[in-house]
């Protein structure tokens, strides 16, 4: 019996519990790309036209990047309580929306609902960081598969929700709303005492190779299956008891990696810290202090003349020491007069720098405003995804909405394992990958203005991949050019690019052209009934404005891939100027075979 809970308590305290249970977090932290789904019902029950959608859009666009009240709440507060607070602002934002689209509360003005949106889905803010912080702090030397995966989850939480929602479809979709507002909040209330840091996990252990491995094929399969599952319910009219068997698969899926912590608890339990290994992790840190207090209290530009070229083909620990010791004859020799010490003002790039620092950098400009374009335009095809589809003649619009979640994910996971080996194997810039992304989306954006058979469905898929590799990209093109030490800072400060690109894109040029070409056709003699798809279709209703044909969306999505090709540029340029930094972080690095 006292094995039993002595297995038991290990498998509580393992942080591939941990770690599952942030991934099953993370899935209620996609509520955001829901919008698209839930815009409809509400645009049709409180009369709004598209630029007040837009508004809500933007509203939405906020409470998901202004995270900063979230990472200083998890600083002081633990997680559990940061969950709990994202928790109750979700159900209480999203919820107040659910009683005023149903009518069981009196309607508010623009403005009230644009901040019960934000606050709905700011709660994400609480999961994404909670989760983030207690998985990073359990795996320091995995951070890499650790973000990506979460992230990865975060982008497939709106394909999730809407297999889920599925199930209780009936003919009030504000029932979606309702789902938004009560699923996320009992997930992370159930699990809120789970994801914490556990610690005692300073080194990589035997078994993360095949864990993370797992992990991955489980996530592979997911997406495949989701992928699947939206396919055949699009294309077949399927039985309610077949969608609730599909849904019945999903949550097995869903739950297949607990099987990871429960077999290293009970049946393989991970072998406890050595004391070489604790030894070692000590020594390091001794090492790593000595390092930091030279460097703080000066900074010796004569390192890299007089350091030996043999020294970067040494091992990074070996390189380290070599680097110390001489850092320390030069100081003995300052001491004594024999050289002159040179000060900087600042960091150089692949050092850490704070916010203020990097914020007078062209670099940190080139990726904000490549962000902006790039990943604004794409979060505008997701904000505006129903109206999208139902100009272009389709009924169904979740379909898409879970489709460009799917291939959002793939992105993320794409994104960061294909930029792994640009840089790994080849040395070259991390952010060649985000001009790739870029030029994929603006052939996506081509596919919505020209509204051709089966475009959408192209579409989602090419927008889905580059909007999520660019969350897969930046964080970690921005550690490796601004350091580590003020990460937080920095990688908050670029997810305003998101909202920031939503503004203009969404809020002040899609809307416009929507409305303008709305009204177009309202006032349009009913015999101009055209060809559903066409370009220059215009299709009369005598209700609210509403715009129908590619016409609706063809200028703003040839803006927004002009806009791709401008941020591919940006990219490129960052690409040339970052080209030493990266063979210095990784070019010594490779096997010698490669060139």
């Amino acid at each position: 019996m006292g094995r039993l809970q002595e297995k038991l308590g290990s498998f509580l305290s393992n942080r591939w519990l941990v770690f599952v249970a942030a991934m099953w977090v993370q899935s209620c932290a996609g509520i955001g790309y829901l919008f698209g789904s839930i815009s409809p019902v509400i645009k049709s029950s409180l009369n709004y036209n598209q630029r007040q959608i837009a508004r809500l859009g933007v509203a939405k666009d906020l409470g998901d990047s202004v995270g900063f009240l979230a990472g200083t709440l998890c600083e002081v507060l633990p997680l559990w309580a940061a969950l709990l607070i994202g928790a109750l602002k979700n159900f209480i934002g999203y919820g107040w929306v659910w009683l005023i689209v149903t009518g069981r509360a009196p309607a508010l003005p623009l403005w009230a609902m644009c901040i019960l949106i934000f606050a709905g889905t700011n709660g994400e803010t609480y999961f994404n960081t909670a989760a983030l912080v207690s998985c990073v702090q359990n795996f320091p030397k995995s951070r890499g598969p650790v973000v990506g995966i979460l992230k990865g989850f975060a982008g497939l939480g709106g394909a999730i929700m809407t297999q889920i929602y599925a199930i209780i479809h009936s003919p009030d979709h504000a029932s979606l709303i309702f789902m938004v507002a009560v699923g996320p909040t009992m997930v992370i209330i159930a699990l809120m005492f789970i994801v914490r840091p556990v610690g005692g996990h300073r080194q990589v252990r035997p078994t993360d190779d095949m864990s993370f491995t797992f992990i991955y094929s489980v996530c592979l399969l997911l997406a495949a299956y989701l992928m699947g599952v939206m396919l055949v319910e699009d294309l077949v009219d399927l039985s309610h008891s077949v969608v609730i068997i599909f849904t019945v698969v999903l949550f097995i899926l869903l739950l297949v990696p607990i099987v990871i912590p429960i077999s290293l608890s009970f049946f393989y339990p991970e072998p406890s810290v050595t004391e070489e290994e604790a030894l070692l992790s000590a020594t390091l840190k001794q090492e790593a202090g000595k390092s930091e207090a030279d460097a703080n209290e000066v900074i010796f530009s004569e390192v890299e003349d007089e350091k030996p070229k043999e020294v970067d083909l040494l091992p990074a620990l070996e390189r380290q020491k070599r680097i110390a010791q001489l850092q320390t004859k030069l100081f003995q020799a300052a001491a004594e007069g024999a050289v002159r010490i040179k000060r900087r003002r600042g960091p150089r790039r692949g050092e850490d720098f704070t916010l203020t620092q990097a914020l007078i950098k062209a670099d940190f400009w080139l990726i904000f405003f490549s962000l902006l374009l790039g990943s604004g335009s794409g979060l505008t095809v997701i904000d505006n995804l129903g109206q999208m589809s139902q100009s272009l003649g389709y009924e169904n619009t979740h379909i898409f909405v879970s489709m460009i979640s799917i291939w959002n994910f793939l992105g993320r996971v794409g994104g960061g394992f294909f930029s792994e080996i640009i840089v790994r194997d080849y040395a070259y810039p991390r952010p060649v990958a985000m001009a790739v992304a870029q030029l994929i989306m603006a052939v996506g954006h081509i596919f919505i203005a020209f509204g051709w058979t089966g475009a959408m469905h192209i579409a989602t898929i090419l927008i889905g991949l580059g909007y999520g590799a660019h969350w897969a990209i930046v964080p970690a093109a921005a550690s490796e050019l601004f350091g580590l030490k003020k990460f937080g800072a920095l990688y908050n400060f670029l997810t305003l690019a998101n909202p920031a690109g939503s503004l203009v894109f969404s809020g002040l040029i899609a809307s416009s052209i929507y409305d303008r070409e709305a009204e177009k056709q309202a006032h349009q003699p009913h015999h101009l009934h055209q060809i559903p798809g066409s370009i220059f279709q215009g299709i009369l209703e005598q209700d609210a404005p509403k715009c129908h044909g590619a016409i609706c969306f063809f200028l703003t999505s040839v803006i927004m891939s002009g806009f791709c090709v401008i941020a591919f540029l940006l990219s490129m340029i960052l690409v040339h100027r970052t080209k030493i930094v990266y063979t210095n972080l990784y070019g010594k690095s490779r096997p010698s075979g490669l060139s």
